[in-house]
């Protein structure tokens, strides 16, 4: 890989610090990695009406987005209960959603997935491994 995975889970582990969960105490990071090597960190923000929560993984694109990045090469995730620091007790893998709002911007046989519990416990996948035979841009010309 053309990127350091251990850089880019201690920024998720750091974006996890800004999270928002005071109702599940469950805490999420991201780090979401550009075609250009660019950072951008999301973490979970709860509400009290859940459905209009925003997931880690979300955030991360919608700041890409907005600063006109929308190529993406990676994304590292972690998660867990808000006790947990920088060891986290399992993986925290990205909701259907944000799966289906990753494939809007990437390849989905390029594009790789880390879920981390520690900066030297990880797992990679690419996004049609997590999302197979999935709907994106290309359905739609």
């Amino acid at each position: 890989m053309d990127f350091n995975i251990k850089e880019l889970i201690e920024n998720a582990v750091d974006s996890r610090k800004r999270a928002y969960a005071p109702y599940s105490k469950f805490k999420v990071g991201a780090c979401l990695l550009t075609a250009e090597n660019e950072f951008y960190g999301g973490f979970n923000i709860e509400c009290a009406a859940y459905s209009v929560s925003n997931c880690a993984e979300r955030t991360a694109i919608f700041r890409a987005v907005y600063d006109r990045n929308s190529i993406f090469k990676a994304i590292a995730v972690v998660g867990g209960d808000e006790k947990q620091t920088n060891n986290f007790s399992d993986f925290c893998p990205p909701c259907g959603v944000c799966r289906q709002m990753l494939r809007e911007f990437c390849n989905p046989e390029m594009f790789k997935v880390i879920l981390a519990k520690s900066t030297d416990d990880f797992k990679v996948f690419t996004l049609d491994e997590l999302l197979p035979i999935s709907f994106g841009p290309n359905n739609l010309k």
